[in-house]
């Protein structure tokens, strides 16, 4: 009964919290100039590139998710956010609440910045046994962990001016208290120090923590979530270093069809990316509890790889990415979600009241590919919920440009396509949405160099900078089925490609001058049978 008291009283104070913000509510800071002339822009130009599915704030800038939880039939998506300005400024968390990863509603803000500094990006956990002591009246305490960026101390030249601290709920995330006696761990003189990601390790029976240091990952443990101890770091030599590391997170995975457990390290890089810019690594190893260490058929593919590591995605937007805390069990997925967009450019992409978005939400799995490890990426379930007219050709002849389907059939910018093309041994293949200002984006499978590819350089609005459509992205292909099955998720102004059953993944933004209305693909050296393409509307109205 009192659970059910609680759960009443939590499921009160969203409802009133999403009246309040319908309602309007403001930020503590002043409002940025650039907000005031994007207030101006009409409906009609700002909704072009708005996504109809991807998580994007009502108003001002987004970048990194953080401080993701599961708990009571919500999905927490906190994201670093400044509300008074369309460019990066003075952070904050956002936050914003789902039943399925799929549709959301963006809440009030949940931690703002302070005298000690911005709130960079970090993490939440549900402290369940109360091992942090802030419980009342019986409540599970949410536990978030954020970095403090006292910017005047790096404009000062300082080292120290970032350090970890701690903030605690008892409203299911609604509102957060900081500790009194924070910084819960001090700078020890390291220029980048932050991100801190936090973990309840159920093998060893600990709270672990991991935190970018530099081009390292420091690993912390702690039995109460305010006290953590320093045990190892990881990184050097090791990897891609052509950036800063950032956003790390860490967690046991089961070897998909087997009882082998092993340990995963993701660390976000910028720049350095396979593509340029901002990207994100990942590691597959063992962890006593103390050390982690890769494991060395692993270790074998990085030292044989061109940039000395294994990218979750190969495309140029999707970065930061972290996992939900809190999944239970009876769901048994590792579910994630990354930002999709590249410090390259974020500033300065042509949207105006409201900048990024997020990607779909994903689940990870790790499989054994060719003795080694691989994790795997497939949209979430939940977003099949949403198909409604469905498009389907089978064993089409592919000789020249042969167009699939227009927006007649099915509007093409809010769609899940899937396909499979057969045997296809000495040719590639090129699919391209268009439009009629003749913008292109062409993506596909190119034989000669057996690379995966995406090509934005005539996609639309490129010349807000330089590093945009430049280079071409590629993708070495790891399968050697000699079928090619995709999933591909358009919405408006993103691609999200899944190859291989999630393998290989590109995420990348583009901004057509008007929606894409035609779908097409073309052989590259010889004619081959696309076997067979489903193509989903996907209605949120």
């Amino acid at each position: 009964m009192n659970k059910m008291k609680t759960l009443i009283k939590s499921n009160l104070v969203v409802m009133l919290m999403v009246v309040s913000f319908l309602l309007g509510c403001k930020g503590k800071a002043q409002k940025n100039q650039n907000v005031d002339k994007a207030d101006q822009v009409t409906y009609s130009e700002e909704e072009l590139y708005r996504p109809n599915f991807h998580f994007t704030p009502k108003k001002a800038w987004m970048n990194d998710p953080n401080g993701m939880f599961y708990k009571n039939g919500y999905y927490h998506l906190y994201f670093q956010h400044y509300p008074d300005g369309n460019t990066w400024g003075p952070m904050h968390w956002g936050h914003a609440i789902s039943t399925d990863m799929v549709t959301w509603k963006e809440m009030p803000i949940a931690i703002y910045p302070d005298e000690k500094g911005y709130i960079f990006s970090g993490s939440a956990v549900v402290d369940v046994n109360n091992n942090s002591g802030f419980s009342k009246n019986g409540i599970e305490p949410i536990i978030a962990m954020f970095t403090y960026h006292d910017m005047e101390g790096e404009k000062a030249g300082k080292t120290n001016y970032q350090s970890q601290a701690i903030a605690y709920s008892l409203d299911e995330g609604q509102t957060f208290t900081k500790y009194s006696k924070n910084p819960v761990i001090k700078n020890p003189g390291i220029k980048d120090f932050r991100d801190p990601k936090m973990v309840w390790d159920s093998i060893h029976k600990k709270w672990l923590m991991v935190l970018a240091a530099g081009q390292k990952i420091m690993f912390y443990s702690s039995s109460n979530l305010k006290d953590w101890k320093l045990e190892s770091d990881f990184g050097e030599g090791i990897g891609a270093h052509g950036g800063v590391w950032e956003c790390p997170d860490f967690f046991p995975m089961v070897v998909k069809g087997t009882d082998e457990v092993k340990w995963v390290l993701l660390v976000s890089i910028n720049p350095g990316g396979p593509n340029g810019g901002s990207a994100t690594q990942y590691f597959v190893g063992d962890f006593d509890g103390n050390q982690f260490r890769i494991d060395n058929s692993f270790e074998n593919d990085l030292n044989n790889s061109e940039h000395k590591s294994i990218w979750i995605d190969y495309g140029r937007d999707n970065y930061a990415g972290v996992t939900w805390s809190n999944i239970p069990d009876s769901n048994g997925r590792k579910l994630f979600m990354g930002w999709i967009s590249n410090w390259e450019y974020a500033n300065v992409v042509p949207t105006e009241t409201w900048r990024s978005a997020m990607t779909v939400a994903r689940q990870i799995e790790l499989q054994k590919v060719n003795a080694s490890y691989r994790l795997l990426f497939q949209p979430v379930r939940e977003l099949t919920n949403y198909r409604s007219t469905k498009f389907k050709k089978e064993s089409i002849a592919i000789k020249g440009d042969t167009k699939i389907i227009d927006s007649k059939a099915i509007d093409l910018s809010s769609t899940e396509i899937n396909f499979k093309i057969s045997n296809l041994k000495n040719s590639g293949f090129s699919f391209k949405l268009t439009n009629k200002q003749g913008d292109t984006l062409a993506f596909g499978y190119n034989h000669s160099n057996k690379n995966f590819f995406v090509d934005r350089r005539k996609s639309g609005k490129t010349a807000f900078s330089e590093k945009f459509s430049d280079p071409v992205s590629m993708a070495n292909r790891i399968s050697i089925n000699p079928d090619f099955i995709g999933t591909i998720i358009l919405d408006k102004t993103s691609i999200e490609l899944f190859f291989d059953n999630g393998e290989t993944v590109m995420t990348e933004i583009f901004f057509p001058n008007s929606p894409f209305d035609k779908l097409s693909i073309e052989p590259k050296d010889q004619e081959f049978i696309l076997g067979n393409i489903e193509i989903h509307k996907l209605n949120f109205n």
